[in-house]
């Protein structure tokens, strides 16, 4: 898959030095809830990549982006429930990939892809968000992911309790506007 900014493509083992400062920021960890207060462990990591190939119910693709070839994130379908036509979506980039609309571009190619790929039948793909990341709710807004509820208490981080917001989007509303212009994430009725 292919944008104006950034290529998606499948994530290999090779590509486990360039995600590593992912695994390694501790901003990164708090937006995304990831506990562990252990440094990375870059074997376990690289035999995770390694096996992402062999799975049937997730596609994990490496963000790259076009200007450098450079990878700096990835985006990932999983807990694909073929019966229920659905997934779930996650996004993660290394510091630095911040602000510059690489996101917001991998999102919108990878929720066009579930959606327009006859072989998945996609018909919901949904996320939760942590109410301390604002700025990934904007962009999910963006490509029109609409709030269906929240998670109250969902996560324990330092002692602090933090709100979850789960959103999702239909294939009727991709097709629509596909997460361009129009897209506006407004509250599930």
């Amino acid at each position: 898959m292919s944008g104006e900014l950034v290529v998606l493509r499948p994530v290999t083992v090779d590509d486990v030095p360039a995600l590593l400062p992912m695994f390694r920021d501790a901003e990164g960890s708090r937006l995304t809830g990831s506990h562990g207060d252990e440094e990375p462990d870059e074997a376990r990591i690289r035999a995770w990549y390694d096996s992402r190939g062999d799975q049937d119910d997730r596609l994990d693709l490496a963000v790259v982006e076009r200007a450098t070839g450079n990878v700096v994130g990835e985006v990932v379908l999983n807990e694909w429930d073929p019966d229920n036509e659905s997934c779930g979506f996650r996004i993660s980039l290394v510091p630095g990939a911040f602000g510059r609309g690489l996101g917001t571009e991998a999102t919108r190619l990878i929720v066009g892809y579930g959606f327009e790929e006859p072989g998945l039948g996609l018909h919901r793909i949904s996320l939760e968000v942590y109410t301390f990341n604002p700025r990934a709710r904007r962009v999910y807004e963006k490509v029109g992911f609409v709030t269906e509820g929240v998670l109250r208490d969902a996560l324990l981080w330092e002692g602090e309790r933090v709100d979850a917001t789960v959103m999702s989007i239909l294939r009727p509303e991709w097709l629509r506007h596909r997460g361009r212009d129009g897209a506006v994430g407004r509250v599930a009725s």
